[in-house]
């Protein structure tokens, strides 16, 4: 009686099994490299990660550090800073980018804008309704520009309802979460131009 010995067995693409002795040499080759490369993929990923995470403990243990000669406690995240070494030839900058997302309140404004934008057609001020329209254009994902809407805080509109919109807008804003970033530069020729140590995986 035969028994069933998985790894005599290779799965294709649609879920069967199919003996070794049945699949060509030319598509186990390429399975392997590719089940190799995934694996060191996996490890260059985990080294990564471990970078970041350590990287991100000791920067924070040194500012916190730093501040102690001040007699100073720093609280929160430590981000959008900049080190340089001794010599002055290398530097770590750190760079928190935040997520912000707004909430049912940007819809209140916008409804104030829109009267705000139906008295002022009567006085043939149509161009600012473009403007409106752009900022509030939604993405392919159906995602509001952020920028856009907060460059609407910008204008220099007086009228009152226009200025109750654009503080709604502002405590809509809400933050969602956030991404460190950290570059490593070194100085490079006679110039002493930043070069940036690239650990984005297509730069290299």
């Amino acid at each position: 009686m035969n028994t069933f010995n998985r790894n005599e067995y290779m799965e294709d693409g649609q879920g069967r099994l199919v003996h070794i002795d049945n699949v060509k040499a030319i598509d186990k080759t390429r399975d392997g490299l590719v089940k190799h490369l995934l694996d060191n993929a996996y490890k260059v990923q985990k080294a990564m990660k471990d970078f970041k995470n350590m990287a991100t403990s000791e920067i924070a243990a040194f500012v916190d550090l730093s501040a102690q000669e001040y007699d100073v406690k720093l609280g929160g995240k430590k981000g959008n800073l900049t080190f340089y070494s001794y010599d002055m030839k290398y530097k770590v900058q750190v760079q928190v980018n935040e997520h912000l997302v707004f909430d049912e309140r940007l819809q209140i404004a916008k409804k104030m804008i829109d009267d705000c934008l139906n008295k002022w057609t009567e006085n043939g001020r149509v161009e600012v309704r473009t403007i409106i329209n752009d900022a509030f254009a939604v993405d392919q994902e159906g995602r509001i520009n952020t920028r856009r809407i907060l460059s609407l805080r910008r204008l220099d509109i007086k009228d009152s309802l226009w200025q109750k919109a654009m503080s709604a807008i502002a405590d809509s804003l809400q933050v969602a979460g956030s991404k460190s970033y950290f570059r490593i530069y070194k100085r490079s020729g006679p110039e002493g131009k930043w070069i940036n140590l690239s650990l984005d995986f297509a730069a290299l």
